[in-house]
């Protein structure tokens, strides 16, 4: 098949090494992000079927309308970071802050989903995900000071794992050291896998991969089934990711500007990385702003996709819908 035109594509091919066809990548040939605004878009992009676009930064939840106009949805928003619809179409939000996930009910009232694991508070719940049974899955990484954390496993040793809830209350931990320190996650479409983005970027040397687990119809994972997906090695890692309907995985992840002597931008620049299912690069939505952190699918065929970077919003075409299991799509 042809290789596409030099350009992006072909920066990519030299700067990360990866065979790339063009009849596998979902942009066109020459396209661009659109930067959309400095509005505050931290983390956290998450598409309403009614045409809203949510976000968190700066301790609130933001919603931009159809029309573009923006809105403050909550605030003080418990330090909220990842963001997701369940079935119901409520809001269900990491609240990094106050350590805890909630859920948004119709009527603006906030359920605590969840709190602790076994009487201990989490680290900082950041990233979440649902399977087909609604069951919830998230991210509790410690970014920062690790001065106050509490959780720890039976012996003794500091865990920063996955849980899942059940219901509110009713959580269990399905990662515990399997990972170094887990960010986004993604459930796959009938509950086949499970991604996990181990970001370590805090330490030298640290993890900066992508990883994929089985996932059985309990809800728990096989750790022994652990692929690695793809390697940062050591520029800025994966953060939040998404699937579109063919599963291909579009990973927010990289850096313009070497943050030493943590994390290199010499080889993977900032960006989303569009890779096939297996792992193989297809191509790199670059956006020039630090730090590139999650996207998300939206417009009415789910085929604009968002990224949020340092406060700014983007956008750019994709030929092949996202995947979202709230819109039934």
């Amino acid at each position: 098949m042809p290789i596409r035109p030099i350009g992006l594509l072909a920066l990519c091919i030299v700067t990360l090494g990866s065979p790339v066809l063009a009849s596998d990548s979902p942009l066109t040939p020459g396209a661009r992000p659109k930067m959309e605004g400095d509005i505050g878009a931290g983390e956290g992009p998450v598409w309403h079927p009614s045409g809203d676009l949510y976000f968190t930064g700066g301790d609130r939840i933001t919603r931009r309308d159809s029309k573009g106009a923006i809105h403050v949805f909550r605030e003080p928003s418990g330090g909220a970071n990842g963001l997701l619809f369940d079935f119901q179409v409520r809001l269900v939000t990491c609240e990094s802050g106050k350590l805890r996930v909630t859920r948004t009910e119709s009527d603006g009232t906030i359920t605590v989903l969840a709190d602790n694991y076994g009487g201990k508070r989490f680290n900082s719940p950041n990233d979440l995900t649902i399977d087909s049974k609604g069951r919830i899955y998230f991210s509790d990484p410690r970014y920062g000071s690790r001065a106050d954390m509490e959780m720890r496993d039976d012996r003794g040793k500091l865990v920063e794992g996955v849980y899942r809830i059940d219901s509110p209350g009713k959580v269990a931990r399905i990662i515990a050291h399997e990972v170094e320190r887990p960010n986004g996650v993604l459930v796959s479409p009938e509950d086949k896998y499970l991604y996990v983005a181990d970001n370590n970027n805090n330490v030298v040397g640290g993890a900066r991969k992508l990883w994929r687990f089985d996932l059985k119809s309990d809800g728990t994972i096989t750790p022994r089934s652990r692929k690695l997906i793809f390697n940062w090695r050591t520029g800025r890692g994966p953060d939040g990711l998404e699937m579109d309907q063919k599963g291909r995985l579009y990973v927010a992840g990289g850096l313009n500007v070497s943050n030493p002597p943590y994390e290199s931008a010499a080889k993977y620049k900032g960006g989303v990385y569009i890779l096939a299912p297996d792992g193989n690069l297809l191509d790199l939505v670059a956006i020039p702003k630090d730090e590139v952190t999650n996207c998300t699918f939206g417009g009415d065929d789910l085929q604009t996709l968002y990224v949020t970077a340092g406060g700014t919003l983007w956008s750019i075409r994709v030929n092949t819908p996202g995947w979202l299991p709230y819109t039934g799509k």
